[in-house]
């Protein structure tokens, strides 16, 4: 690539990500009870292992995520072996990870008083996550994903998102995001406009009360379906961007990665891609920083892939590390999750630094 890249701890932007944070806005020195908040779908993850013949069977897209209702996910659900159970949702999955490391972290998302929901509920906590919400009958199940991974490794994704969608401003717990250093938004959420204004009502929370406002935009189908509100969005509230280079061409709508880099530079001061393989990119002002992958020795399945490389490096930002640190825990989160089937790392991560 064309862009100037720094590795060097003397750079400017490489060489403390505490700095950048300090300074990427007025931040309250006020002490917090957490490190990071997300808010997102909270979700039950149905996985299970495919023949590409079985994509074709259901008329699946190969690596997308498709909304589906309730009628759908049942059927998926029958028609796969050997499926694995358990709590999941993107910004779920990435405060999970935030406490693996060994950080503090919260959680707000929308669950019904149903047996899903409790088990949603059990699980957050069960991993030292603070989770915002449940315990409530709403009239709508608890939402699931129907992970379908083939023998590629690549997820395909089939969201019945049940009340999980229906968040809106009310669900918004004012109080965690004030009392986060970060907050960090699911652009899988943003398909309501209930919870666009969440979203927006969120940001402003937590800049009022001068903390980071941190979006991943989640997947490349997502982006084409809320493009201009999500540039409207990023130019707006968001400090922080992650997402991947597919994503990152897609919200700008160009074939190039350096012309892509260039214009996100024009509406958010620091942006974290990752790019498969190749690693990961850190995009401010002044930079772009490169940080290599972690290799692995088999990828079973990249189902939380983004989302652990998310918690890697926001723990590394919230903990004062370099640029290309916060880059490389986000990297061994990553490859953790990749190396074995489910969105969550086996191990504790803070065992791997």
């Amino acid at each position: 690539m064309s862009t100037p890249t720094s590795n060097s701890p003397s750079s400017s932007v490489s060489g403390s990500a505490a700095s950048w944070f300090a300074g990427s806005s007025s931040r309250s020195s006020r002490p917090t009870r957490f490190d990071v908040v997300g808010i997102g779908n909270a979700l039950v993850d149905v996985i299970a292992h495919a023949s590409d013949d079985f994509l074709g069977e259901f008329e699946l897209v190969k690596g997308s995520m498709t909304l589906i209702e309730s009628d759908r996910a049942t059927e998926l659900y029958r028609a796969l072996d050997g499926a694995v159970e358990m709590s999941g949702g993107s910004a779920a999955n990435t405060m999970c990870g935030v406490a693996s490391f060994g950080g503090r972290a919260a959680y707000i998302g929308k669950v019904d008083a149903d047996d899903l929901g409790e088990v949603f509920g059990h699980d957050m906590r069960a991993v030292g996550v603070s989770f915002r919400g449940g315990g409530v009958v709403h009239g709508t199940p608890t939402g699931r994903c129907v992970i379908v991974v083939t023998p590629d490794a690549e997820r395909t994704l089939n969201t019945y998102l049940g009340v999980s969608s229906d968040l809106n401003v009310g669900d918004v717990d004012d109080e965690a995001i004030a009392d986060s250093s970060v907050l960090y938004m699911e652009g899988y959420l943003f398909d309501r406009d209930d919870a666009k204004a969440a979203f927006r009502h969120a940001a402003q929370v937590a800049h009022r009360h001068d903390r980071l406002v941190s979006l991943t935009l989640s997947d490349s189908f997502c982006v084409d379906r809320h493009r201009d509100d999500f540039r409207s969005l990023v130019a707006d509230e968001v400090d922080l961007l992650f997402g991947n280079e597919a994503e990152l061409l897609a919200l700008y709508e160009l074939d190039s990665f350096d012309a892509s880099v260039a214009a996100l530079r024009a509406e958010c001061s620091m942006a974290a891609i990752t790019r498969g393989a190749a690693g990961c990119v850190i995009i401010t002002a002044d930079d772009v920083i490169e940080v290599p992958s972690v290799p692995v020795e088999r990828v079973l399945d990249t189902t939380g892939a983004g989302d652990l490389f998310a918690a890697g490096f926001l723990h590394g930002l919230t903990t004062g590390a370099d640029l290309a640190e916060c880059g490389r825990l986000g990297s061994v989160a990553a490859a953790e999750v990749i190396s074995h089937v489910g969105p969550r790392p086996l191990v504790d991560l803070r065992t791997l630094i």
